[in-house]
């Protein structure tokens, strides 16, 4: 393109040039805006777990108080109560250390209150020659003192719909399980921590933050709106002038 095109299809470029900077750009601030979110997110779930650690008397019952459990999850607690086994359930495809699995859940109805939550006790490998064979717990039929910290109630993985029955499940919906077992079961669980025991693993992933992610597209976006500008200045600007004083 030389200074002779014309002025409209000068016009014409530099509005898409313009265009396509402003776009760019503004993608680029926009993923640098979601990394400044997932960072206070971050930041806010890490000083709930820095606090003094609860016990059970501070979720109440199920039929009230739900607002206030849910501005406690992430923090650490301590629970006392006596396990449910007969509800036990184990969530199928599951993994630990990059091994297929179940994670084992256990109602708990805790002491003093009468409240039950649901206990995310560990993970367990599956048989990899009959897959409806369940791991081998050791539950105690006395009362317990359960350590860990408030949890959403578990995220659910792709399946085909329909409900599930059984201890193997794919997903555990809550008003199910509620309606299922008769439990007035809390909307939050408990994820179990400390070293394996009971025929369980509990070396939890840690959740990252993922702003890497985030600054990683705002610096290619920054980079594409750079390009375009470059590309435009060179082609339109610099070029034009070395051919003129060429001739």
């Amino acid at each position: 393109m030389t200074d002779k095109s014309p002025r409209w299809q000068r016009w014409l470029l530099l509005g898409a040039a313009a265009l396509g900077v402003a776009i760019t750009f503004s993608l680029g601030l926009w993923q640098l805006g979601r990394a400044a979110e997932k960072t206070a997110l971050h930041n806010a779930k890490q000083q709930q777990a820095d606090q003094l650690v609860l016990d059970g008397r501070s979720l109440g019952s199920a039929l009230e108080e739900a607002p206030q459990r849910q501005a406690l999850v992430h923090r650490r607690m301590t629970l006392k109560g006596h396990w449910l086994p007969e509800h036990t359930v184990f969530l199928d495809n599951r993994q630990m250390n990059a091994k297929p699995g179940f994670f084992a859940l256990t109602p708990l109805r805790l002491e003093g209150t009468g409240a039950v939550v649901l206990v995310q006790r560990g993970w367990a490998q599956r048989s990899f020659t009959d897959r409806t064979a369940l791991p081998v717990l050791q539950t105690p039929e006395n009362l317990v003192e359960v350590q860990g910290h408030l949890a959403p109630w578990p995220s659910r993985l792709y399946d085909f719909g329909g409900t599930e029955t059984g201890p193997i499940r794919q997903n555990l919906d809550l008003m199910a399980y509620r309606q299922a077992t008769g439990l007035r079961v809390l909307e939050v669980t408990l994820l179990q921590s400390g070293p394996a025991s009971e025929g369980l693993l509990r070396e939890w992933p840690q959740v990252a933050s993922g702003v890497e992610k985030h600054h990683g597209y705002a610096f290619q976006w920054f980079g594409l709106s750079g390009l375009i500008a470059l590309l435009y200045v060179w082609f339109q600007i610099v070029q034009p002038r070395r051919k003129k004083r060429s001739d």
